[in-house]
């Protein structure tokens, strides 16, 4: 079944070899792979997943997503290989391994955290069912001879006309720039500082103070951000990343379907005690997360893909796609995503440890939140290497009492994309 792209062209046009716009799930395992039954777990896994086993093509100068019968490729190395070219296949989608770690990599065009929790999940079953020779619970795993559903396939948003108005708000301020502030200009070794929380003790910390994982997250970056630069006089603006599936009524699509919810870390509020600014967050969330408004950042994003569209050549594109990441950079300090917990139910006894990395942001720093086998991972993705920010962080934890473990410190390291405007 062939696809045109849509929700996918955006995250198409921003990509670049600097900066993939991909999804990197890192899992690490009780003990070293099998490389024949991960072959095996792939293949079975794809099968469940029709439509990610595609290859990009252009048509009429529109590109669509056509089927690819290839096998989705497995390298022996943790560098996996660029994806959407003949070492993948053409698939925009691959695996690789080394010693005890399973990796993923997948377009973020063609899916979100959401999506690809739900194939690591079904991989997970596979792999850990004939590894240990046990029989694992499905609990609503998504497994080969399921009938997949219409709604798994189909894009939400294209051919919705009922969507509402985006309200026309005077032009959003100036954000706090991290880099800008640092003096990190000159700094372009992009790094992942990965930070390990108890899950139990974290959730205790939340309740006790009005907060959540997303939001206490972003609360804390604030106030570290705050610290770090007192006198500054553009505002700390966190976006939260949100599902919008609840408010599309598409709890199975497989799209990217993620939106933005915009902390401000206003200067009435550093005064308060912290569960006061948790509550303050949490009720801008609770706000912008309503059915309407959501579906209004929805109707946004139309409006951008169906821009892009009408365009009639990859330049012009590119254009606009540059024009409105630079607007969007503008007004944001750093990005918190955090998926909600992972539920790889009995599968999680065989994992040691689990990372989820995408391509930071253009502000410069995204925190990715993932929360697997007791414990909470805080990876802070940076287009830079100081630690100024990671450190600020800490500090914030020590003087809230929330132990941590900084586990290492990695090159944000991800495969390329293959372009079709670059051959």
């Amino acid at each position: 079944m062939e696809q045109k792209l849509f929700l996918e062209l955006r995250p198409l046009y921003v990509t670049s070899k600097e900066r993939p716009n991909e999804i990197r799930i890192r899992i690490r395992m009780r003990d070293l792979i099998d490389p024949d039954i991960l072959r095996h777990a792939v293949d079975t896994t794809m099968q469940r997943y029709p439509y990610f086993c595609v290859e990009l093509q252009k048509r009429d100068n529109q590109y669509i997503f056509a089927e690819n019968h290839r096998p989705v490729v497995i390298t022996h190395s943790l560098h996996g290989v660029a994806l959407n070219s003949e070492d993948s296949n053409y698939h925009m989608i691959a695996f690789c391994w080394q010693d005890n770690w399973i990796i993923l990599d997948v377009f973020h065009g063609m899916t979100d955290g959401t999506g690809a929790y739900e194939i690591v999940r079904t991989l997970l079953y596979y792999y850990c069912s004939k590894r240990y020779d046990v029989r694992l619970k499905e609990n609503g795993i998504r497994l080969v001879g399921d009938e997949i559903p219409k709604a798994e396939w189909i894009d939400p948003v294209a051919n919705r006309t009922d969507l509402p108005t985006p309200r026309r708000n005077e032009e959003m301020s100036d954000a706090l720039n991290l880099i800008a502030s640092a003096g990190l200009e000159e700094d372009h070794r992009s790094t992942v500082y990965s930070i390990a929380i108890s899950e139990s003790e974290f959730m205790k910390f939340n309740l006790d103070n009005d907060g959540s994982p997303g939001t206490m997250v972003s609360l804390l970056l604030s106030r570290a951000i705050a610290k770090l630069f007192p006198d500054a006089n553009d505002i700390i603006r966190i976006t939260l990343c949100v599902n919008q599936r609840k408010a599309l009524h598409a709890p199975t699509a497989h799209q990217s379907l993620v939106g933005g919810i915009m902390l401000e870390y206003k200067d009435k509020m550093r005064d308060w005690p912290l569960d006061q600014q948790a509550t303050a967050y949490r009720g801008m969330v609770l706000a912008q997360n309503q059915e309407e408004n959501v579906l209004m950042g929805v109707a946004s994003i139309k409006g951008i893909n169906g821009l892009i569209l009408s365009k009639e050549n990859d330049q012009e594109r590119l254009g606009v796609t540059s024009y409105i990441s630079a607007l969007a950079a503008r007004v944001i300090t750093a990005t918190v995503s955090y998926v909600g917990k992972a539920n790889y139910h009995e599968a999680e006894q065989y994992i040691r440890d689990f990372r989820a990395w995408t391509s930071s942001a253009a502000d410069g720093l995204t925190v990715e939140i993932s929360a697997v086998n007791g414990r909470f991972t805080l990876d802070f993705l940076q287009t830079f290497s100081s630690p100024v920010f990671v450190n600020a962080f800490l500090k914030e934890l020590e003087e809230n009492g929330i132990v941590y473990d900084l586990q290492d410190v990695n090159e944000l390291e991800l495969p390329n994309i293959k372009l079709p405007w670059t051959e």
